[in-house]
């Protein structure tokens, strides 16, 4: 499997089924609940493997670790290797 050492936040948020469609991680990223390295980050922000990604769900916070940027899409099975999740 080929990977790249970049992709969009929004797509690599749908690819690793952090954020189940795109659009979603879209109006997350605009309403400031998605942040990349602890700066409020746009869904065109270009993610590389060893960013921190912490997402806001209503009154939790969940923060990952980026491991590897797929090329594409990705097998459902294989999505939770691209990130480690840090905390809860």
């Amino acid at each position: 499997m080929c990977y790249n050492k970049r992709m969009r936040l929004d797509k690599f948020l749908k690819v690793s089924r952090i954020i189940k469609r795109r659009t979603v991680a879209n109006e997350a990223c605009d309403l400031d609940r998605v942040c990349v390295n602890g700066k409020p980050a746009k869904p065109s922000k270009e993610l590389k493997a060893g960013d921190v990604i912490s997402v806001r769900f209503g009154d939790k916070e969940a923060r990952f670790r980026v491991l590897r940027v797929p090329e594409g899409n990705v097998a459902k099975a294989d999505s939770s290797e691209l990130y480690e999740v840090m905390e809860e």
